[in-house]
């Protein structure tokens, strides 16, 4: 029996997957959504709450300069952090578009050489010059232009990341943190409001850090450590800034 014919009769193996494993699929747009929500819910957290907290610094007795001062950083933080997403990630898709059209024209004008440059990069990856080209050929032959951009680019053509999408994630996280300190410290709990939101920006802050490493399958330990570090740093630095300001000017 010839090869082709053992391998024409043999049956088709199932893939085996390790579980917990993302195989189905690419996940570099699922992870962008993750980032910038992360990002997104960690910077309303913890800016908003560094802002309030100094002002209540300040002025500890006036609610209502503490309240605008929380809600102009949280709208104008919210708006900052979904432009600043939208700018970046269309920076980045113009480029991976721009990086396509050209292997696109490549492809196109010189087939026979893009396949020699495919199977060169799968000999950098360690296979054989034989079943390097021959790998070539066949994914070649499958999707020309999808074999380069992974192989060669790094891109997956039919995921391009969403600008849109990456706003409102950031705009929405932004949002949704921002208030767990404003809503807080506006409580009508006197003295204690600032403790009362400093302790909900502890808890709001060890929740994204299991989330986003729970997400990405990273140690919880490390990921809630930064978060909480960090942000108890920023408050206790405005608090600090607040009440040397509220006694200079007093």
């Amino acid at each position: 029996m010839t090869f082709d014919e053992t391998q024409s009769s043999a049956r088709p193996v199932e893939t085996a997957f390790h579980e917990n494993e993302p195989h189905q699929g690419r996940i570099g747009g699922k992870l962008n959504w993750l980032r910038a929500g992360v990002l997104g819910a960690n910077d309303g957290i913890v800016s908003t709450a560094g802002v309030v907290i100094g002002v209540a610094g300040a002025a500890q007795g006036n609610v209502l300069a503490i309240a605008t001062a929380g809600v102009a950083a949280l709208v104008a933080g919210a708006f900052s952090m979904a432009g600043g997403e939208y700018v970046s990630v269309s920076t980045q898709r113009d480029t991976e578009q721009a990086l396509i059209e050209k292997e696109k024209r490549e492809l196109a004008e010189e087939p026979e050489l893009e396949l020699q440059e495919l199977a060169g990069l799968y000999r950098q990856r360690g296979l054989s010059e034989e079943v390097a080209l021959r790998v070539a050929e066949e994914l070649t032959a499958h999707d020309a232009l999808a074999a380069h951009a992974e192989v060669e680019l790094g891109i997956d053509p039919e995921e391009l990341t969403s600008p849109w999408s990456a706003a409102l994630s950031s705009f929405v996280a932004f949002t949704v943190g921002g208030l767990l300190p404003l809503i807080m410290i506006l409580l009508p709990l006197g003295e204690h409001r600032v403790w009362a939101a400093a302790v909900a920006v502890v808890i709001g802050l060890i929740a994204t850090g299991w989330i986003s490493a729970a997400l990405g399958n990273a140690p919880r330990g490390r990921a809630i450590m930064r978060n909480v570090v960090m942000g108890s740093a920023t408050m206790l630095a405005t608090y600090g800034s607040g009440l040397a300001f509220g006694v200079a000017v007093s």
